[in-house]
């Protein structure tokens, strides 16, 4: 069976250039620190501080600009600010946790938006094929470690797209737990 490399996703954090220019004034872009596996995403230079009602964390901001704003975090990331981020797909915050966002020229409240990110798997539709999997389909990855602790992550949710490359994503809490680092791959277990 076909391997599926698995990247460990840090918190972060997605604006809208509303937000940014809030953030870090007027006309404000976002700069690329370091291209992502995904085609057209990035990490960026700019970093936010995320505030909750018991603590705030220093995030990256990952560019595009997007259509709304979003802060991922693991649970571990949610009980330092305080809140209660539910598990869900990227894009999916209605509901989610408030946060504040600070930067050097202003603040910005997030009503909603603090997400623990559900894990999944980006693939093209030829891989879809290959793997004989559809875009939604929930599935397990079965990860084998040299450090021993093997383990299978359910619940994880396959995402197809022409404009997406092969990589499942999960958060730090998750790749801790199979003390994952380096290249890890993984294999789907329906």
């Amino acid at each position: 069976m076909k391997q599926i490399l698995i990247e460990t996703s840090a918190r972060h954090v997605h604006v809208t250039q509303e937000a940014l220019e809030v953030l870090f004034g007027k006309g404000a872009e976002l700069t690329v620190k370091k291209e992502l596996s995904q085609p057209g995403q990035f990490a960026s230079n700019q970093k936010v501080v995320v505030k909750g009602p018991k603590g705030e964390l220093n995030c990256s901001i990952l560019g595009p600009v997007r259509k709304a704003n979003q802060v991922e975090v693991s649970f571990s990331d949610a009980r330092t600010l305080g809140v209660v981020a539910p598990v869900r797909e990227s894009g999916d915050v209605a509901g989610s946790a408030p946060c504040t966002l600070v930067g050097p020229a202003g603040e910005v409240e997030l009503s909603e938006g603090v997400i623990v990110a559900k894990r999944h798997v980006h693939m093209t539709p030829a891989d879809a094929e290959e793997f004989g999997v559809t875009n939604g389909e929930i599935v397990s990855v079965k990860v084998v470690t040299e450090t021993g602790r093997n383990l299978v992550f359910g619940d994880t949710v396959i995402r197809v797209s022409d404009s997406y490359a092969l990589a499942m994503h999960i958060d730090t809490d998750e790749s801790n737990a199979g003390a994952l680092s380096g290249q890890v791959f993984g294999e789907i277990v329906k």
